[in-house]
C-alpha cells in the first residue's frame, strides 16, 4: 500500500471546497454563519475557541479574517496531516491573526486541548461522519470537560440513511446541553447542529480518549 495515500485522499477531499455549490462548500456557509452568530454574543474579553480535526481551519479562519473580535479570539486547531496544517498556518498568517495556533496532533485525546479548554466554541465539524455511533455519543459526553458554563458546540453530519442525527440530538440533550439551531438545507444531506451547554460543567482531564477515528471522509460533507 501506498503510505501516501490517506494524506492525498484528505488533501483531494478538501478540494471540493472549491467546487461551486459543492454540498462541503454549503456546509462552509453554514458553519460560518453559526460560528458568527456564536461569537456576537459573547462578553467582552478572550474567546477560547478549539477545533477537532480542523483540516485548513477554513470555518473558523474564514470568519476571523473579517470579525470585529478577532484579537479577542484564541484558537487551538488540532490537525494530525500536517500539510493540512500547514495550509491553516498559512492562511493565518496571511490574515495575520496572531491568536491562532496550530497543533499537529492527534484530535481524539483530550490532550491536545490543554492550554485552550475550557472552551466557549467547540467546533466538531467532518468528525461525527467517520466514527461509530458509540464514540459520537462518548464524544458528546465528554463535551462538556472543554467548555466553559454556556459554551457553545457546533458540529456537523451527514444525514444519510440511517440518519443518526436525530439520535446525536438526544445525546446533546443527555448531556446538558440545549439546542440552539439545527440546519438541513434542501437537496443535500447536511446537517449543522448548533448546541449550548446549559447544564453543569465537568472537569478538565488528559488523556481522554473521545473516539477512534474509522472513515475515510468520503461521507462527511455529505
Amino acid at each position: 500500500m501506498d503510505r501516501f495515500a490517506p494524506e492525498r485522499h484528505w488533501i483531494d477531499w478538501h478540494r471540493q471546497y472549491e467546487v461551486t455549490g459543492s454540498s462541503l462548500r454549503r456546509r462552509l456557509a453554514i458553519v460560518q454563519r453559526r460560528i458568527r452568530q456564536t461569537l456576537d454574543k459573547q462578553p467582552r474579553g478572550e474567546i477560547r475557541v478549539l477545533s477537532m480535526c480542523a483540516g485548513q481551519g477554513r470555518d473558523i479562519l474564514g470568519v476571523l479574517a473579517d470579525h470585529e473580535r478577532r484579537d479577542d479570539v484564541a484558537v487551538r486547531l488540532a490537525e494530525l496531516d500536517p500539510d493540512l496544517a500547514a495550509d491553516a498556518d498559512r492562511q493565518a498568517r496571511s490574515a495575520g491573526l496572531e491568536g491562532v495556533e496550530i497543533v499537529v496532533g492527534d484530535a481524539s485525546s483530550t490532550s491536545v486541548y490543554e492550554g485552550v479548554a475550557p472552551a466557549d466554541l467547540a467546533l466538531v465539524c467532518g468528525v461525527f461522519g467517520n466514527l461509530s455511533d458509540a464514540d459520537v455519543r462518548h464524544t458528546v459526553e465528554q463535551l462538556p470537560r472543554l467548555l466553559r458554563p454556556a459554551g457553545t458546540v457546533i458540529w456537523t453530519r451527514h444525514r444519510r440513511s440511517p440518519d443518526l442525527t436525530p439520535s446525536v440530538r438526544t445525546w446533546f440533550a443527555d448531556a446538558g446541553f440545549e439546542e440552539v439551531g439545527f440546519d438541513m438545507e434542501e437537496g443535500f444531506l447536511i446537517g449543522v447542529g448548533t448546541h449550548r451547554l446549559v447544564g453543569p460543567t465537568l472537569p478538565y482531564l488528559p488523556k481522554i480518549r473521545l473516539f477512534e477515528f474509522i472513515g475515510d471522509g468520503e461521507d462527511a460533507h455529505r
